[in-house]
């Protein structure tokens, strides 16, 4: 299985760690994540890329409404990823 090229990392102010930006920026990917209130040296963050993260994590919650992606119904995980492109699509096209 080839592994997918990340070119931004997008998270919230939970991931604000020293290690994990290290590591982040170790894998050729830029972190944007804002930074926590209590750090001393505040570094810049991408907002317009950063407000992507809030379209995606709405997305998920609409997911969540649909009983059968919640509750996993399907046994094999290429029918439940298939089911999940199928209500993502459908979400997407309203």
């Amino acid at each position: 299985m080839e592994m997918l090229a990340v070119e931004a990392v997008l998270a919230d102010r939970a991931y604000d760690g020293d290690a994990l930006l290290a590591w982040i920026v170790s894998q050729g990917a830029v972190p944007v994540i804002p930074p926590h209130p209590g750090r001393t040296a505040p570094r810049p963050t991408d907002c317009h890329l950063y407000n992507e993260r809030a379209r995606i994590e709405c997305l998920f919650g609409k997911l969540a409404h649909v009983r059968r992606v919640f509750s996993r119904f399907d046994e094999l995980a290429r029918r439940y990823l298939a089911f999940v492109h199928l209500a993502a699509a459908c979400i997407l096209l309203r």
